[in-house]
């Protein structure tokens, strides 16, 4: 069975008493295991069909079935039980807290998770050794590089195990050289059996997926399966 499963999705906004097709009727399925880039210029669709997935937002309709529970229509609770156990997420701007720790960044999906405190920092500080920021662990955010930081985040996204990890424009605030690295990162995970998906304008980034989805005004314009670039680039 995909692991996300999206049929007929539509997203409409109205400004200005206009409708605004944000997504299109996009059907959409994705297997366990894939490393997939959704592309496409500004105004495309990709942020919103990324918060959609990542159950920031609710499609006017369609169906969204995600690790086989039709998430279309929970309510704010439940899509918050969701986002917390299944999914993980990276952001562009990093979206650190400043007078807080890595160890502790990373452990905050553990606290909303309701994990005890000794735990918590255990599993932190196991996912900060895996993206290879084992001796960082009590560094704050300003102590660290942008490529640094993008690490903490993504060792937080990664710390509840979930099924899938979200990523939006994940190198877009970093130089090509620490760009290369977090993507030598993600295909390291993705090679460990993650599931991920991240959103990028960028081909030369889009290259180190197994798989490019690319929306074109709110629909998918194309949908190709590639043999993906090693990212050969070492942590920065």
């Amino acid at each position: 069975m995909p692991l996300i499963v999206v049929e007929d999705l539509l997203k409409v906004y109205t400004l200005g008493g206009v409708e605004l097709h944000a997504l299109d009727h996009v059907s959409l399925s994705i297997e366990q295991g894939e490393l997939v880039a959704i592309m496409g210029a500004s105004g495309s669709g990709k942020s919103t069909l990324m918060n959609v997935l990542g159950c920031l937002d609710r499609p006017t309709s369609g169906r969204y079935v995600l690790a086989g529970r039709d998430v279309s229509r929970l309510g704010r609770g439940e899509l918050a039980d969701v986002r917390n156990k299944t999914l993980g997420f990276v952001f562009q701007s990093f979206n650190l807290l400043p007078r807080t720790s890595a160890r502790e960044n990373v452990e905050l999906p553990l606290v909303y998770a309701g994990v005890p405190r000794a735990e918590r920092a255990r599993r932190a500080a196991s996912a900060l050794a895996r993206v290879g920021l084992g001796d960082r662990i009590h560094h704050y955010p300003s102590q660290l590089s942008g490529g640094q930081q993008q690490r903490v985040a993504i060792a937080r996204s990664i710390v509840n195990e979930p099924k899938i990890v979200l990523a939006d424009e994940p190198t877009g605030n970093l130089d090509s050289k620490t760009s290369d690295s977090i993507m030598a990162l993600f295909q390291e995970l993705w090679r460990n059996g993650l599931t991920i998906l991240y959103v990028t304008h960028e081909p030369d980034v889009a290259r180190y997926a197994s798989r490019i989805v690319t929306l074109k005004d709110g629909r998918i314009l194309s949908d190709v399966r590639q043999a993906p670039q090693l990212a050969l680039a070492k942590a920065a």
